[in-house]
Order: C-alpha cells, then sequence, then structure tokens
C-alpha cells in the first residue's frame, strides 16, 4: 500500500505524540504504514507512506535515484552565481552535497500557510524550484542558507513519480 499524505506546516512525520504538537495518527488513521522520508516540523507538502518496508527502502536510498522536488520561498532574490553554487553542490558541515537542479519560479499556486511566513518590508522573496537526489536532515535550508538566503517556506511536491497534484493540504489518498 502507499499512501500519500499532504504534510501541513508544523506537523511531525510520526505517528506517536510528543508534547502537544501534531502528529501525523492526527491525520491518518491506516494501521501498519510507516513514512519513506521526513519532512521537518516545519516544512510542508509531499509524505510518502507505505506498509511495504523493500519500497521504503528504495524511496530512502539515494542509489535508487529517486529525486525530490521542493518549492522554497527564500529571503531575497539570489543571482545566477548563486544558483550555480547549489547546481555546483555546495559544503555543509557534513561534507559536499550532490549537484541540484534549481531554477527561480514565479509563486506556485500553494495553498495559505497557517500562521503566515514572517515578511520584512525591505527584503524580497522568491521562490526556487529545487531538485535534490539525496536527502539529508534539513539539506534544502542548509543550502539556501549558505548562499546567503534563508529559506522561509519549504514544501516538498515530488518524491520520485508522485507528486502532490490537487491534493490537499492535511489530506491522504492511497494510490496503490
Amino acid at each position: 500500500m502507499i499512501v500519500l499524505f499532504n504534510k501541513p506546516f508544523q506537523v511531525l512525520s510520526q505517528f506517536t505524540t510528543e508534547g502537544d504538537k501534531s502528529v501525523l495518527a492526527d491525520f491518518i488513521n491506516i494501521p501498519g504504514i510507516y513514512c519513506a522520508g521526513r519532512l521537518d516540523y516545519d516544512s510542508e507538502g509531499l509524505l510518502i507512506l507505505t506498509d511495504d518496508g523493500r519500497l521504503q527502502q528504495r524511496i530512502l536510498n539515494p542509489r535508487h535515484g529517486k529525486e525530490k522536488g521542493y518549492w522554497a520561498q527564500v529571503e531575497g532574490i539570489p543571482a545566477g552565481r548563486d544558483l550555480e553554487k547549489l547546481h555546483k553542490g555546495v559544503v555543509l558541515r557534513d561534507g559536499l552535497t550532490r549537484p541540484a537542479k534549481v531554477a527561480l519560479i514565479t509563486s506556485p499556486d500553494v495553498w495559505p500557510r497557517e500562521p503566515p511566513i514572517r515578511e520584512r518590508r525591505n527584503i524580497p522573496t522568491r521562490w526556487l524550484d529545487l531538485t535534490l537526489s539525496e536527502g539529508r536532515n534539513r539539506q534544502v535550508r542548509r543550502m539556501t542558507a549558505h548562499i546567503g538566503y534563508p529559506t522561509l517556506r519549504l514544501i516538498r511536491y515530488r518524491v520520485g513519480d508522485w507528486s502532490l497534484g490537487d491534493l490537499p493540504v492535511g489530506e491522504w489518498r492511497v494510490i496503490g
């Protein structure tokens, strides 16, 4: 079984409760499924869940080439040379990242976030479309911060061939 879930902002990617934070069990009541990858508490978007351990490992292991697509709203407007750094890979404290596919995009058609991002009157924001072939902890946020453009909002819209499509935030769909 494969479940696609559009994880809201400030929901933990786990079923067990932790303090007063929202968890997957607040949205999904299907026994025996597990996350095939995680999204940070403050990130949103596509989360794949499955009851198939082998599939879970194929999704998680970077050698299987499951690319992940993200929309990142960053503070400031990165120049071409900044995007080129992401494209080549940047050195983070845990080593050199794999090259990313990256492009400036117009604001994607997404749901409003509650609470909304912080905005500064004198600092514009811009959206990036990033595709990664690995999934380090808080990788997109660390990469954009490394080049001087902190991520304000992060939405994963694709994992391999699966995408959010028209799946509303906080909703899930069984696809297999």
